[in-house]
């Protein structure tokens, strides 16, 4: 088992059970990423992978989606020297509210876990709507399959997780019965989301 996961299981970041993502998939595995960040000396030692990829890169911005990534972009900007900024959501659209890209900015969104990537295409838009470069995306941890990639390229990540996820409605779990469906993200699950993309 990879060191990250150990870090992630000892602050009880990595769940079992029974899941709703943010994707609208569900899974038999959750990481509840902000209980890494109870700890910063352990979200330091799990990012610094990732950090020492993200030095061999032309970036100029670190970019955290409130919420998962606003913490692992500073993270990732502490380490690297990089500038940090976060969007975020107003009235269920993510904008940048607080801060500016410079036109012509390279920019990296940082988030926690990856998925599917589509979550990232709102930050995505945003930066380049604001006359930034996306260049990719950083995460701590990798889902993604290889059969459904990131439409963003993922760059760089602490832990590569092969995690099943499912629609719900080829949800083995669900079939089963047993175990109620939990939903433990921010994200609100609403179809406006989805028409901002």
């Amino acid at each position: 088992m990879s060191e990250a996961l150990e870090i992630l299981k000892s602050c009880d970041a990595f769940l079992e059970g029974h899941f709703l993502l943010s994707s609208g998939r569900h899974s038999s595995a959750y990481c509840q990423m902000a209980y890494l960040q109870q700890y910063p000396d352990r979200c330091a030692e799990v990012m610094k992978a990732v950090a020492d990829q993200v030095k061999k890169m032309d970036v100029d911005v670190i970019v955290g989606p409130a919420m998962g990534g606003i913490v692992y972009a500073y993270e990732l900007a502490r380490q690297t020297g990089k500038r940090a900024i976060f969007t975020e959501r107003v009235d269920n659209v993510m904008t940048l509210k607080r801060f500016a890209i410079h036109p012509g900015e390279k920019c990296l969104i940082a988030e926690d876990v990856v998925t599917t990537g589509i979550s990232s295409l709102e930050t995505k838009r945003v930066i380049e709507e604001n006359g930034g470069i996306c260049v990719g995306i950083t995460c701590v941890v990798d889902r993604t399959k290889p059969e459904a990639p990131s439409p963003i390229p993922i760059v760089a990540s602490a832990l590569k997780l092969d995690l099943p996820n499912y629609a719900p409605e080829e949800c083995p779990i669900c079939k089963e019965g047993k175990l109620p469906l939990v939903h433990l993200g921010s994200r609100k699950m609403k179809q406006e989301a989805k028409q901002t993309l």
